[in-house]
């Protein structure tokens, strides 16, 4: 029997719910002559402000048990080279779901960015990074309080026609919170889980290994508390989750989504393997025999 690997996202059809993550896929551009980019089900863009930026000062990555460490601070070319240059580029090669990564350093900006982007003929869900550990002063400064990220919610869903997710940090006491104020404030959908605030030393030079000292903890090693926060959104909310966090195999998708994705985010094992995500849904047929499923749209929040 033909499997069918489809889902739905705020009346947009995925073919599949495979999706790298933002910031570990560029603007697809960059591996579109190694791989079939239309095979994945959306693509994550690289994170875009409303002016270009260099990001933070190497080295900017470190290795880790089970992961890396990132602290790359939002290095993209800004909003309008997005939408005038990235976007109608990415658009000639591939026909799928294109999902606009955003953030920004006040109101102000993420209104404008989100403007932008909703005017996109090109980008087909605004998703609002309120989250990055990375950059000071910025993103996470809005996701870690409830009336903050409802605050950036009602801002941008202001000026967005399109569907607008809420990107969330786990670097919080009760997301669970956070996502009902999203919810409360007008979001589509929601995005979780980004990196975890981490850290290393270089023990023979007696300093940090990143030039920023900490970063975002991504890999594996992260999965089942990524896991834990989709589960208890994805049930205390009503509006989609997209999952997102050490996700590596066609499993790990089927656990995303029986905890309550619909669509699962692939992150830094797109850096480990380039070919990550359209081996995942490769695998996920005979995954899906295996288990008995004809639809994963039938698994979502079965747990």
């Amino acid at each position: 029997m033909v499997k069918d690997l489809s889902v739905e996202l705020c009346g947009i059809r995925l073919q599949n719910p495979v999706i790298p993550a933002s910031g570990t896929f560029g603007f697809g551009l960059e591996v579109a002559d190694s791989l079939n980019l239309n095979c994945l089900g959306g693509i994550s863009l690289k994170g875009t402000t409303r002016e270009p930026r260099y990001g933070n000062p190497v080295p900017r990555i470190a290795d880790c048990e089970g992961g890396m460490i990132n602290s790359v601070g939002l290095q993209n070319p800004g909003i309008d080279a997005l939408v005038n240059e990235k976007v109608p580029a990415l658009r000639k090669l591939y026909h799928q779901a294109v999902i606009a990564n955003i953030s920004g350093f006040s109101l102000e900006e993420y209104r404008e960015c989100c403007a932008k982007a909703d005017a996109c003929e090109g980008i087909d869900i605004i998703e609002v990074n309120i989250s990055c550990p990375n950059v000071h002063g910025g993103g996470l400064a809005f996701g870690t309080s409830a009336a903050s990220a409802a605050e950036v919610t009602r801002t941008v869903k202001e000026v967005c026609r399109k569907p607008v997710f809420i990107k969330l940090s786990p670097n919080v006491t009760d997301i669970v919170a956070i996502a009902r104020a999203c919810e409360e404030a007008g979001a589509d959908g929601l995005t979780l889980v980004n990196t975890f605030l981490g850290m290393r030393i270089d023990i023979a030079r007696r300093r940090p290994v990143l030039a920023n000292t900490m970063g975002g903890f991504s890999g594996r090693a992260i999965f089942p508390i990524a896991l834990r926060m989709v589960y208890q959104v994805a049930h205390a909310c009503r509006i989609p989750v997209m999952g997102c966090g050490g996700v590596a195999s066609a499993r790990d998708v089927v656990e995303m989504m029986m905890a309550g994705a619909t669509a699962v985010q692939v992150g830094a094992e797109n850096l480990r393997n380039p070919f990550a995500c359209p081996e995942i849904i490769a695998e996920l047929p005979a995954l899906m025999e295996e288990l008995h499923i004809d639809a994963l749209k039938d698994i979502i929040g079965t747990v």
